[in-house]
């Protein structure tokens, strides 16, 4: 058997953006965040673009603010990014009081959000499958990327 020397991968190749206390509701984000999981970044900004949700334009910033801190910060390049995880946390609740009839007060209650976007470089990995796949398809988080 022939050992072969592999290439290390590198390991500083995610980015993430953490938005707190986002005021929407958690269900709402969780809708687009769930279709954009998984994507490339430039396939991302033109589905949050043509989107008719009010939370798709907070994130369409996340997700910007997440690819220009790749660009600036680790030279990495935007069409190379894939959303590799995106979640939807629960936040605290803003607590506000409503006057009512007879001096009562009526509690009404504003949810927030956490949202938090990581952006994983794949052109480190396309590098290292060519050496062991010559022509084919490979497959990262049941998305086709062409080598």
């Amino acid at each position: 058997m022939i050992n072969k020397k592999k290439k290390k991968i590198e390991r500083y190749t995610d980015v993430y953006t953490l938005g707190q206390h986002i005021r929407m509701s958690t269900n709402k984000a969780r809708r687009i965040i769930d279709q954009i999981r998984g994507l490339s970044y430039e396939e991302t900004i033109m589905i949050l673009e043509l989107m008719p949700y009010r939370a798709s334009y907070p994130i369409l910033k996340f997700i910007s603010s997440a690819a220009a801190n790749a660009s600036h910060n680790m030279a990495f390049n935007e069409s190379d990014l894939i959303i590799s995880k995106a979640e939807v946390n629960d936040g605290t609740s803003v607590k506000k009081f409503k006057p009512q009839a007879r001096g009562r007060g009526y509690l009404i209650k504003k949810s927030t959000c956490h949202i938090t976007i990581v952006l994983k470089n794949i052109s480190l990995y396309k590098e290292y499958y060519k050496e062991y796949k010559e022509y084919g398809t490979v497959y990262i988080k049941n998305r086709k990327i062409f080598i």
